[in-house]
């Protein structure tokens, strides 16, 4: 099967599998969606929705949370992944944000990956989520569900590398909505372990299913 054929097949069955795909992440600005991004590296985004709506009370805007020390975010925040490293760069980020930029979240990559705690792939996200662009953020559901369908090669072993295939064969006006579809395809279907074949509309296509044998060329 070709590579062209395999994403059309793709795109058609999350069309229907997944009509609504959006993020889980629960925010009501562009500093909120930030702060959770960065919360949910290496986190679940149901971990991360339980302990923001009291952050954000504490620190409703960019301004406060730069007031805020790494030990006075690190009590609201204790619960997820890294808590120790990740309030130093909320709070180094927020601080940035209020002297660089004015209190502005920035939308460039260059300017968003200056800021501490904030790598390509969380300003992929803030471009597919927050500034209405199109982008492929690559987490680690993106990366494994690339690799076990067959979207990307086995030579494709950075997150960058799977970006720069995923790009290349999804038509560029459904890029946000592909890196969704293959987020919660990862998160409730293809799962790290035991994945749900039996209830999966791709296993006639799939690389994994399929062993590997010779389905994508």
């Amino acid at each position: 099967m070709r590579k062209a054929e395999l994403y059309s097949k793709c795109i058609e069955y999350f069309s229907q599998a997944i009509p609504l795909a959006k993020t889980e992440l629960v925010y009501s600005s562009e500093y909120e969606l930030l702060v959770a991004v960065m919360l949910s590296a290496q986190c679940t985004d149901k971990r991360v929705n339980q302990v923001t709506p009291e952050l954000f009370r504490q620190y409703p805007t960019v301004s406060d949370m730069a007031k805020a020390t790494p030990q006075d975010i690190l009590q609201y925040i204790s619960s997820v992944s890294y808590p120790n490293t990740k309030s130093v760069h909320l709070s180094e980020m927020a601080r940035q944000v209020v002297d660089r930029f004015n209190g502005n979240i920035p939308h460039s990559m260059e300017e968003l990956t200056s800021l501490p705690g904030v790598g390509r792939k969380t300003a992929n996200v803030m471009e597919a989520v927050a500034f209405g662009g199109q982008a492929m953020p690559v987490d680690t559901h993106v990366f494994r569900v690339s690799h076990r369908i067959g979207l990307v090669p086995d030579s494709c072993t950075t997150p960058l590398s799977v970006e720069k295939t995923l790009v290349r064969f999804f038509p560029n006006d459904m890029l946000s909505t592909a890196h969704h579809w293959l987020i919660l395809h990862g998160r409730y279907t293809c799962t790290a372990r035991n994945p749900k074949c039996d209830s999966c509309g791709l296993t006639d296509v799939c690389k994994h299913f399929n062993k590997g044998g010779g389905i994508i060329k």
